[in-house]
């Protein structure tokens, strides 16, 4: 991975992207990441990530029973490859670190047979695998969803409401200041994204959090994909949301901004090519064959992981951020057991991982 970031430096058509900027937290984050790619720490992490996510489909069946709109539907996902080397590599990884928690095919299917695991798959595809049973959700509606269903239970949300601070006492968060005036609190749980470095910092505290930017946009294909589409060289995805497909992939370290930039699109689209077909024929026709082009900073610490714990020297102050590109799928997770923290004053032995005290470490 070392030497896949360093043949990335500076070409903007990468998957992944690493623009150097002249930042001191910048460079301590890269080096804090680096040390953190060693095969056992991916591990540890990675069964940390998989035991959190253990019961993520019993807590979004929760959730749609309790009456939010969670859009979640389970396609099932192909990983689609213009080799079979690469697929058998990228299949014998998966089933290593699946580990007997979802069932894994046994063998790819290769040759011109592949590209029909989908009808959206181009001929050029040459080896493929479906993994049955993974889902996808709109977020923008999930979100919608769950607002709307708070506040059908008499949560009250306060919109467009700036916190600019907080009043404490004691080891005790009593108020949030807001630009709307003070909001008295029991507890306060940070987890604002790529904002929670400068909140926890009105607490005493400095998060380590840098953006990984993804780029996606939403597209018109005939036929459109019945499945997630995972395009394996390329490292994008393309998947069946809201009646299009969405497309998305790239990893870019240029810093904490929200600046798009269109060579990125273009490079996904391009990508997209190898395995959608020639679904657009000049890059200068994008702007009018795409919509919604769409850029995040997704929240990574150096080692990958989230934190989801309690601030040191408050008992009524947590935060949980850092989720990286896991943030829909490990937010109920992470909300049912931090609402346990919280309300027994107990850690849950799953949140072990992901607490503050490592990132001092």
């Amino acid at each position: 991975m070392v030497r896949y970031a360093l043949r990335s430096l500076g070409r903007p058509d990468s998957p992944l992207y690493l623009r150097p900027l002249p930042d001191p937290a910048f460079v301590r984050w890269l080096w804090r990441f680096w040390r953190s790619s060693t095969p056992a720490a991916f591990r540890r992490g990675y069964a940390a990530i998989a035991e959190l996510n253990r019961g993520t489909f019993d807590l979004f069946d929760g959730l749609r029973e309790a009456g939010v709109a969670t859009t979640l539907t389970r396609p099932g996902m192909v990983h689609a490859f213009l080799s079979p080397e690469q697929a058998r590599h990228h299949l014998a990884i998966q089933r290593e670190m699946a580990d007997g928690r979802y069932p894994m095919p046994d063998d790819v299917t290769t040759g011109a047979a592949a590209h029909l695991l989908d009808d959206a798959l181009s001929p050029r595809v040459r080896a493929a695998y479906l993994v049955e049973g993974e889902g996808v959700v709109d977020p923008e509606a999930f979100a919608r969803g769950l607002g709307e269903a708070l506040a059908a239970a008499g949560v009250k949300v306060h919109e467009n409401a700036e916190v600019t601070g907080f009043r404490s006492s004691g080891g005790q968060v009593t108020a949030l200041s807001t630009d709307q005036g003070e909001i008295p609190c029991s507890a306060v749980v940070i987890a604002a994204g790529m904002r929670s470095p400068h909140l926890l910092r009105g607490l005493g505290h400095r998060l380590p959090l840098q953006a990984g930017k993804g780029y996606s946009f939403s597209v018109e294909l005939d036929p459109a994909p019945r499945h997630t589409l995972y395009f394996g060289e390329r490292r994008a995805v393309a998947s069946p949301i809201g009646g299009t497909t969405r497309i998305g992939g790239t990893m870019e370290l240029s810093g904490n901004n929200g600046r798009l930039d269109w060579r990125r699109i273009v490079a996904v689209a391009l990508a997209s090519r190898h395995y959608l077909g020639r679904w657009f024929d000049d890059p200068d026709d994008l702007v009018s064959v795409i919509r919604d082009p769409w850029v995040g900073g997704r929240p990574f610490l150096p080692d990958g992981l989230p934190v989801i714990d309690r601030l040191p020297g408050y008992d009524n102050a947590f935060a949980a951020t850092g989720h990286g590109m896991l943030g829909v799928t490990l937010g109920p997770a992470t909300g049912h057991r931090l609402a346990e923290y919280i309300l027994t004053g107990r850690r849950p032995e799953t949140l072990a991982p992901f607490s503050f005290d490592r990132l001092r470490r």
